[in-house]
């Protein structure tokens, strides 16, 4: 198992899939005879991680597995934490469909966690304005859903919204 968060979140989809225990089963709720005789559900499971991830929103179960990856680095980076690289984030312009992304929150998140929750401080050794940091955690729901939850378990008020 590759110990190195930042190695798992920039390989390519087929090795970390090999690091995976995939389950394809017959996904629920609305969409007919396709969803409920087909086995098009997508469950993504790393062990040592304890990550387990799953995505039955598509007919196909190619793009299913595509999503769920995309959830599982998710899931990578909001786990995992490492010391915050020193020359800063590594692309703050990463837009949230980039295949990237998770890197990107990943290190946000590293340096809220190196400052205690306190996102101006974060801002500043990170080479972001406290705003602009806000504003990049605030266009995501769940890492701003994670960020809030983080600061209210370490008794810091919550966020408000830029």
């Amino acid at each position: 198992m590759i110990s190195d968060r930042d190695t798992l979140l920039k390989m390519p989809s087929e090795e970390l899939l090999k690091l995976c225990k995939i389950d394809c089963i017959k996904g629920s709720g609305p969409g007919g005879q396709k969803r409920n005789k087909t086995s098009s559900a997508v469950v993504l499971t790393m062990s040592e991680l304890d990550i387990s991830v799953s995505d039955c929103t598509e007919r196909s179960q190619f793009r299913n597995r595509e999503n769920a990856l995309k959830k599982l680095k998710f899931a990578i980076a909001l786990k995992l934490r490492q010391q915050p690289p020193p020359e800063g984030i590594c692309n703050p312009l990463c837009s949230i469909k980039s295949d990237h992304y998770p890197l990107f929150a990943a290190q946000l998140l590293d340096f809220l966690h190196d400052s205690g929750f306190d996102h101006k401080c974060a801002a500043e050794k990170c080479g972001l304005t406290p705003s602009a940091m806000l504003k990049k955690i605030h266009r995501d729901p769940q890492l701003w859903q994670f960020v809030q939850n983080q600061r209210r378990s370490s008794g810091r008020p919550p966020l408000s919204p830029p």
